[in-house]
Parts: C-alpha cells; sequence; structure tokens
C-alpha cells in the first residue's frame, strides 16, 4: 500500500514518529481519551518504532507503533485516528504500513472494541480478554496469603537477573524494553531457595501508575509481587491491566477496590502469542497495552 492516503479532501503522508513534535502526539491521544502523557509518549518512542499519518502542513491525524523483539516478533500499538478520520480507512491504511515495514514478524496487539472488527479483517485472531483495573490505592489491603520465599527490592543495575525468567513467561526475550522500564520503575523479586521466581514493576504513566509486568507461576506470588506496589502507592491513583478473570489474584484486585474500568481484546497475526503452561511463569500484569 503507499505512503500516502487521501482523506476526504486532503492527503496525508507516513512519516517517522520521531520527526514530530511530542505535543502533537499527546494532543492526538488526548482527542480519543487515552491517558498519554508527553513523556509517556517520549518512553514510547524510545522504546519502539512508528509512523504518524501527516497532511500537508504537518497536522497529525493518526499514529501506529511496533516494538520488536528479536527479528520474528514485535507487538503493536498506538494505532490512533483522529475523529475528524475515523471511519474513513486510516487505521486500515496505518496497519498496512505496520504490516510492510514488520515484514513476515509474528504480530500480537491489544485491541479496543471500536477496532476489534479491523484487526480481524487484517487477519488478526482472538486469544485472551484484558481487564483494567484502576483506582485510587486504600491504606488498607485485604489479607494476603501466606508468603511462600522472600520478597526484595532490585535495582536498576541488575535488572539482567530476571531477564531470562521474563522470556520464559513472555515468550521471547525483551531485554531492550525491560533495561528501559527499569530506569524509571521500583522492582521487586521473589526467592524461594536463592532462585528468582518471580518479579514486578511499577512506573508512572498516564493519570498515576501502572504495575507491570508482573510476573509470577501462581496467584499467591503474583498477588504479593503486586500487594508490595499498591502498599507503596496508598492514596495514589495506580492501574492493572491483567489477564486474570477469575482466581485468587482477580478476587485480590476487586477486593482492593480497584474499579474493573474497561477491557481489551489480545489478539495475534502468524504464530499464537500465548502459551500458559501449569507452574510455569506467567505475565499476570501487562507492561503496557502496547507493551503487553
Amino acid at each position: 500500500m503507499g505512503r500516502t492516503v487521501r482523506v476526504k479532501s486532503f492527503e496525508l503522508a507516513a512519516r517517522d514518529i520521531n520527526e514530530v513534535d511530542v505535543k502533537l502526539l499527546h494532543a492526538l491521544s488526548i482527542a480519543v481519551g487515552w491517558p498519554h502523557r508527553p513523556k509517556d509518549w517520549d518512553f514510547l518512542r524510545r522504546a519502539g518504532q512508528g509512523i504518524v499519518a501527516v497532511d500537508g502542513i504537518g497536522r497529525v491525524f493518526g499514529s501506529a507503533m511496533w516494538f520488536p523483539h528479536g527479528r520474528g516478533f514485535a507487538t503493536v500499538g498506538l494505532v490512533i485516528t483522529s475523529p475528524r478520520t475515523q471511519a474513513q480507512g486510516t487505521g486500515r491504511w496505518l496497519m498496512q504500513q505496520v504490516f510492510e515495514r514488520c515484514g513476515d514478524r509474528n504480530l500480537t496487539l491489544n485491541s479496543t472494541d471500536a477496532a476489534y472488527h479491523l484487526y480481524l479483517s487484517l487477519g488478526f485472531t482472538k486469544e485472551a480478554v484484558v481487564y483494567l483495573w484502576q483506582g485510587e490505592v486504600l491504606s488498607s489491603l485485604p489479607a494476603l496469603p501466606v508468603l511462600d520465599g522472600e520478597l526484595r527490592s532490585l535495582s536498576a543495575e541488575h535488572v539482567e537477573d530476571i531477564a531470562a525468567l521474563d522470556e520464559r513467561a513472555f515468550g521471547t526475550s525483551r531485554h531492550k524494553l525491560l533495561a528501559l522500564l527499569s530506569e524509571r520503575a521500583s522492582i521487586y523479586v521473589l526467592s524461594r531457595g536463592g532462585e528468582i521466581v518471580g518479579y514486578s514493576m511499577s512506573r508512572e504513566f498516564g493519570r498515576g501508575h501502572v504495575i507491570g509486568p508482573v510476573v509470577a507461576s501462581n496467584d499467591r506470588d503474583a498477588i504479593h509481587l503486586t500487594a508490595v506496589h499498591l502498599k507503596e502507592l496508598a492514596g495514589r491513583f495506580a492501574r492493572i491491566d491483567t489477564r486474570e478473570q477469575t482466581g485468587l489474584f482477580a478476587d485480590f484486585l476487586q477486593h482492593s477496590r480497584l474499579a474493573m474500568s474497561d477491557t481489551v481484546t489480545t489478539m495475534s497475526k502468524g504464530r499464537r502469542f500465548l502459551n500458559r503452561k501449569e507452574n510455569e511463569p506467567w505475565v499476570y500484569g501487562l507492561a503496557g497495552h502496547a507493551l503487553s
């Protein structure tokens, strides 16, 4: 598909996302009600690649980003079309630009309800639902299960200590992303018998903080790795994105008085993305919708 698209009476061209002022990206996300701040956009541009749809005088009408992990896989996100150009083919054109640049990579994304049928028509298949829990964190959390192991903080200098565990849970190495996240995150690890069996991060994002990634092999471990951040965020706004609909972890989030405010759908194109195995590490909390 061409690098330009005609929308009504004007033409849009694809431009590298790093070539535009972050204020224009912020305005784009504000227009569709997304919480991304300018500094969130700056971080995402460091973490991945992207394009914007601009008109002849430099106005931004759309965006799309992809986050490569190795040569064979990427997550896709920040696919936004301005209200003025929605339902005019801009979203499909943006995704075709992503396909062209990603080549034969396997892809995954988290789709809003509005974009779901577009992604189906582009060859994506549904895998799971992501539940967004958010709200002001209470000073008192529900009772926690007995801690099995040692919970301690981890400095950014030692983020390599969790890389292998994260790869087992996520399905592919995302070393670069973990290093970038660690620059601005609070990190905790859970160890048993001297081996790290789970980890979690919390960082500023949008209205407050996002807790994720959270990687653990069972609900009880995931609860402790999440609660340790919630305790630090008492009185502040936090969000957790998870694919857990039932079970102890989902119950814990509900009893923490966070509100389940929205859902998105995890979809993949190419190989299946999610491959959960019993008693193996699993991503309980997403790093973000675009980062998965």
